[in-house]
């Protein structure tokens, strides 16, 4: 099986500068991964998942791109792009990347949340 590609856009009220200080340049790493590019300027940030629970011993990487972008008024469009390379003749299944696809949705929208009530965390100076 070959390279399965799924891209997503989610917008948000919150600035790119606070989404991609709080999730980007946070501080939680709970997955071992590579960087692959970070431009704090584009708030462009490119990295590959090479271990953890989301590769289930059947995906030998994972890798992202997540691109943010300023919204018309004042908030975040979010673009990220996920590469799943499947191990073998592993067949990746649509609910299996719906079910990942959740998860970082859910992650995205704690950290919305908490910079909605919490409007000088991650300021930018």
């Amino acid at each position: 099986m070959g390279v399965i590609t799924f891209t997503d856009e989610q917008t948000s009220s919150i600035p790119p500068a606070r989404i991609f200080k709080a999730t980007i340049r946070g501080n939680f790493s709970y997955m071992k991964h590579y960087i692959d590019e970070l431009d704090e300027k584009t708030y462009t940030y490119k990295y590959t998942l090479i271990e953890g629970d989301a590769l289930v011993d059947k995906l030998e990487k994972i890798s992202f791109e997540i691109k943010l972008e300023a919204a018309p008024n004042g908030g975040t469009i979010s673009k990220m792009t996920s590469k799943y390379y499947p191990k073998g003749d592993f067949v990746l299944t649509e609910e299996e990347i719906k079910a990942g696809k959740e998860k970082a949705l859910g992650m995205y929208k704690v950290v919305e949340a908490y910079l909605q009530e919490n409007p000088d965390a991650y300021a930018c100076a």
